[in-house]
């Protein structure tokens, strides 16, 4: 059984700088159950409507500019499973949520950036699962639990975002600060909300968690939290896995969840 996960991300320099959340995501494939495999809900692949990927080799993304050359040398060629991807339209179709399929869609720096540094060697296969940053959190949350029965098949669901995400605040020359005041806030705010399984105060963040607007300008890199969220079924809380912050404005929590 699969326990869903959120991973914040971070920037793609997560994968080459040496901070505390680029240690944990190197750690993290030693911690939990080697998935059959992976079902990634990225901030990075925004549609209007459910879709997933199924290609039959995922190609990489990049899908930045302005980073070290060795940035876009980096690959991430995990096979696909488009059997998995018809199981998972089946559930969401059965939900109400009809998704397309993609057949040529690859892994994006949401998705390749946490896996390239969890399991390095590539072979588990993987699909993404695209937001839709016009709807909310509990559309999202309902698309996590409509993939709920995925973690009894041995399929880990992974949601990656950022646990705050202004990029207008970041400074480059500034990735180990210390995380600002109102950052920090928010940031407690939702690890005690998510450790209680306060899952209406959650759904309205916005409104009820402190800074809510300065940490998330708009919502897509939370997003993805919710579908882990719904994932883990009626009733879940989060665990903790880490918590750290790179820039003083990204925080870099990551939870595992369970009813």
């Amino acid at each position: 059984m699969q326990a869903p996960l959120f991973l914040s991300h971070g920037s793609p320099m997560t994968v080459l700088a040496d901070t505390p959340g680029h240690r944990f995501l190197a750690g993290l494939s030693a911690t939990i159950p080697r998935p059959a495999a992976i079902v990634m809900a990225s901030a990075h692949w925004c549609t209007a409507a459910p879709a997933l990927s199924a290609p039959e080799r995922n190609d990489t993304i990049h899908d930045f500019y302005g980073f070290p050359e060795a940035l876009y040398a980096c690959r991430y060629p995990a096979p696909g499973a488009p059997a998995l991807a018809a199981r998972a339209a089946e559930l969401l179709g059965t939900a109400g949520l009809a998704a397309a399929i993609d057949p040529a869609r690859g892994l994006d720096h949401g998705a390749w950036v946490p896996l390239l540094l969890a399991w390095p060697e590539a072979d588990i296969p993987v699909i993404q699962l695209a937001i839709q940053p016009r709807r909310d959190p509990a559309y999202h949350l309902a698309l996590g639990r409509a993939l709920a029965p995925l973690a009894a098949e041995d399929v880990l669901l992974i949601g990656s975002g950022s646990f705050t995400h202004n990029l207008g605040r970041i400074r480059r020359d500034a990735v180990g600060a210390p995380d600002a005041p109102d950052v920090a806030a928010f940031a407690d705010w939702m690890d005690a909300a998510l450790e209680a399984g306060r899952t209406e105060e959650l759904l309205a963040y916005r409104t009820r968690a402190p800074y809510a607007a300065e940490q998330h300008p708009t919502d897509e890199h939370l997003l993805p939290l919710y579908v882990a969220l719904g994932a883990a079924g009626v009733g879940a809380k989060g665990k903790l896995l880490h918590r750290s912050a790179d820039y003083g404005v990204l925080r870099m929590d990551a939870f595992a969840f369970h009813a």
